[in-house]
This record gives C-alpha cells, structure tokens and sequence, in this order.
C-alpha cells in the first residue's frame, strides 16, 4: 500500500485516540465500517458502535451490521427510531433528511450519554456533496464529528484501505435511507418503506449490484447500471421481477433507460 494512505490512516487513529471515547455511528457501510475498525484500533474497548433501528433501512443491512460488529469484536449498541413518532418527516418535505438526522442523533446522543461516552464520530468522506445533504447541517449543529472528512478521505481511499485490511465491505456498494426512494411531498408510509425494502432486496437476490426501487404512487421505477439492463430483461429474470413486485403491491413496473444515479428524486420533470 501507498506510504501515503498509511500516514494518512495513522492521523485517523491519533485522532481518534485523543477522545477519550467514541460512539461509531455504524450502519454497516463502507466508509462506517472502516471508521469502526480505526476506532476499535485506536482506543480499544472504550469505542463501541451505534446502529439505528427503523424502517427506513433494509433489514438485510442491519443484520449485516450485526455481524460486522461481532467480526470486529465491538460492542454494538441498537438505537430505536421509530419513523412513526416524526410526524413532520412522515410528510416528506424538502428537508426530510435534516429532520430525520437530528432526530436520529438526538437519540443516539441520549443512549451513549447515559453510558458516559463522550464523543460520537459518523462517516461522512471528503466527496460526499455536504452541500446536497441537508442531514449533514444536522450532524454539525449537534456537534457530531466527521473524521473521514476532516482528514480528507476520498471514497477511493476509504475502499482501497478497507481492501488492505480485509474488511469485507471494501466492495459494497453506495446505500442511502429508503424514504430517498420517495418523491418529496408524496407521504412516507410504512407500507412503501416494506415495498421498496422487499423489491430491492429480491433484485439483490437475483445477481443485480447497484441499484435503487424508486416508487411513485404505486409505480416501480427500477434504475439498475446500465449494463445490467440485458440481465433483467433476460427470461425467466423478467417475468420473476414483474410477477413479484406486482405481488409486492406495485401496479406497474418499469426500467429507467437512464439507469442508476443518485439524486434521481431530485431531478426536474420536462
């Protein structure tokens, strides 16, 4: 590995190891992963992890994040958010992602509190667009730390440390909350949460990588990497995916010929 990026790893860990303990915000991610791992390396037992627990993330993940926590030997805390008791998020509105960070962190702030951590670190990197992300406002009014991104990480670095270290996330592709699978001001219901979670997780099952269930109404919108597309539109593949998401409560089912990109939500109707 590059001199460079193992210096750079160090100033992770001797930041780290000047707090006297951190909680890791830890979703099971790329880049919280290998926050986690630095933390458990810099201060041992005193950094443990926080997953929040919600509809609002794939089941999959969370149990993924479980047994990261087990493999790394940290100490894994579970933070209860309930999406039904945010009444303002549920509504949808632009800064959907603010409210439900402050929220979120308020929670986590109250759980290691009480158990006298002093400090909570999250795994924001120096290329994620903070200026795109309203949640990221959040995390700094309440004081969160961001190390990945104070230090500068790329996600380039982020992955190619975590392939040195043999992390098993080294390869796992982007996430992000399913309510971004929601058009602003279309109301969040558990319901489509469980649609959108259940239709993704059947294009995992079937050999797809990178991909989102965008829903609108009740309309599947599939965005998959563009040379995918054969894959999907291959039998039985096709009719499988119809049939299920059908099954699943989406009235009709539809590819996006522009294929997988973030922010798609966002983007203007002509």
């Amino acid at each position: 590995m590059n001199q460079e990026l193992l210096d750079k790893y160090k100033r992770l860990k001797e930041f780290l190891s000047a707090l006297t303990s951190a909680a890791v915000a830890f979703s099971g991610g790329v880049d919280s992963t290998l926050l986690l791992y630095a933390a458990k390396e810099a201060l041992g037992e005193k950094a443990v992890a926080v997953t929040i627990s919600s509809n609002l993330f794939p089941v999959r993940e969370q149990r993924e994040a479980e047994e990261l926590c087990k493999k790394l030997q940290v100490r894994q805390l579970i933070v209860e958010n309930p999406e039904s008791e945010m009444e303002e998020f549920l509504q949808n509105p632009k800064n959907r992602c603010y409210l439900c960070k402050r929220e979120m962190f308020q929670r986590v702030r109250k759980t290691v509190g009480e158990l006298g951590i002093t400090e909570i670190v999250e795994g924001t990197n120096w290329d994620d667009d903070v200026d795109d992300r309203p949640g990221f406002r959040a995390i700094q009014e309440l004081g969160i730390l961001s190390p990945l991104r104070i230090l500068r990480f790329s996600k380039q670095e982020i992955r190619e440390l975590s392939r040195q270290f043999e992390l098993p996330t080294w390869q796992k592709p982007s996430y992000a909350c399913l309510a971004s699978r929601i058009p602003y001001g279309e109301v969040i219901t558990e319901e489509k949460l469980h649609m959108i979670d259940k239709a993704e997780q059947l294009l995992f099952s079937l050999g797809f990588c990178q991909l989102r269930v965008r829903i609108h109404g009740t309309v599947a919108r599939i965005e998959l990497l563009p040379e995918e597309f054969h894959k999907l539109l291959k039998e039985p593949t096709r009719r499988i995916v119809h049939e299920q998401l059908k099954k699943l409560g989406f009235s009709y089912v539809t590819l996006d010929l522009m294929g997988y990109r973030t922010g798609s939500m966002s983007e203007p109707y002509i």
